[in-house]
């Protein structure tokens, strides 16, 4: 299969290359600077540097690919970055790249259909009210998505930690997870599992790294 990512130099997102490159795919990645990829990894992918949100680098990006994959993180110094990539995102793959998106949103977002536990949904409203600009980004997110008419997927992860996957992992559309954390590991590789397998089409997915 061949994969445009974006995010690769990221905590999540170098997980998602490399299980993406060892499960034998074809990879081009967007990122600003091509030294931070892995040495590993630097051979073995076709590079395009640019911004996430730039539309001509994204063409670029998207060209010729099956499915594009984004492991981007939140960031304080561009709280609408995944709104506005999400924009620019869904004007290339409507002018001809691919018509699959799967990227990571937040488990504090809510969507239609959900069927989250109490405690989860007095989590989802803290996140909501003290978590700033960057929070709402994601519900914003969401709604570009939901309404591109494409086939996208929207993974929603608890707290990130880092660690080895484990390949333990609990998901659904609508029920919250039991588990609050999940592994960066584990999420990259599930993100590569959901572009595979074509899970969650239209949907957002709760998934966490299940206890033991």
């Amino acid at each position: 299969m061949k994969l445009a990512l974006i995010g690769a130099t990221g905590r999540t997102g170098a997980h998602a290359l490399t299980t993406a490159l060892d499960r034998g795919h074809d990879v081009t990645v967007l990122v600003r600077d091509p030294a931070r990829l892995p040495d590993a990894a630097r051979d073995r992918v076709r590079v395009v540097v640019g911004e996430a949100t730039a539309p001509d680098a994204l063409s670029d990006l998207a060209a010729g690919a099956d499915v594009v994959v984004s492991a981007l993180g939140p960031t304080g110094r561009e709280a609408d970055l995944h709104t506005r990539t999400a924009r620019a995102l869904v004007d290339v793959m409507r002018a001809g790249g691919p018509g699959r998106f799967v990227g990571i949103s937040g488990a504090g977002i809510d969507v239609p259909g959900d069927r989250k536990a109490g405690k989860d949904k007095a989590i989802s409203w803290l996140i909501r009210t003290l978590g700033g600009d960057v929070v709402k980004d994601k519900p914003a997110e969401y709604a570009v998505w939901a309404a591109s008419g494409l086939d996208w997927t929207l993974v929603r992860p608890p707290r990130l930690v880092d660690g080895a996957p484990t390949g333990r992992l609990e998901h659904d559309a609508h029920r919250s997870t039991r588990s609050t954390q999940i592994t960066r590991a584990d999420l990259g590789a599930f993100l590569i599992t959901v572009t595979e397998d074509g899970l969650y089409p239209r949907t957002a997915p709760f998934v966490a790294t299940a206890r033991r």
